[in-house]
């Protein structure tokens, strides 16, 4: 990972005054394994790329943590202090916990998950390679980067395929609403080979 395209990175994230306060208040929620991910980020990057406002056309902002304790119980008194202490922030946080994603995301996808190990496992399975990007930061202010696929294609604002769990139908209905949003974009189409096994997003 380039040094240099880190920063760049970071520089644009951190133009989002959104991410900013996330990451300022997120250490104290004292949840493990804890990143700010997918359109937050890359989205963010796509704003300032193209000129436009950094907040533009971003839904949600998608907060990962990972707890053994997979009950909704556990999960939801996580949210609900989430709640309290992002209660500032004017942008809807979405809180999850990674490692209950296995329990619904069939459901909800049409497709089985395997549990995950971690945040970055689950990030790792995003629909576009695109979209595999993460920020933490610790207690001491020290912020870190997760980025398996490099930034490469990020700043070239081409989307990418990950066919590794999210069916066809995911990918392609993301990729039409973002080429839509950010008109600099483009994106490789999903390969016609689907993987052999299924091995997650936005």
């Amino acid at each position: 990972m380039n040094a240099d395209d880190e920063q760049i990175f970071l520089k644009y994230v951190q133009a989002n005054p959104i991410n900013q306060q996330i990451l300022h208040l997120a250490p104290q929620l004292g949840v493990s394994d804890w990143w700010l991910t997918a359109g937050a980020l890359f989205q963010t990057v796509w704003n300032v790329l193209e000129g436009k406002d950094p907040q533009n056309g971003i839904r949600d902002y998608d907060f990962f943590y990972f707890d053994e304790d997979t009950s909704y119980e556990a999960e939801d008194a996580v949210i609900r202090r989430a709640k309290e202490l992002f209660k500032g922030i004017d942008a809807e946080i979405e809180v999850r916990n990674e490692a209950r994603v296995h329990i619904w995301y069939e459901e909800h996808f049409g497709v089985p998950a395997i549990p995950f190990t971690s945040s970055t496992d689950a990030i790792d399975h995003f629909a576009a390679k695109t979209c595999c990007f993460a920020v933490t930061r610790d207690a001491h202010g020290q912020i870190s980067t997760y980025a398996p696929y490099g930034f490469a294609d990020l700043f070239a604002r081409k989307i990418i395929p990950n066919p590794v769990l999210a069916p066809r139908s995911v990918y392609e209905a993301k990729t039409k609403r973002w080429l839509s949003q950010w008109t600099s974009l483009t994106a490789e189409p999903w390969p016609e080979r689907e993987p052999t096994t299924n091995i997650t997003e936005d």
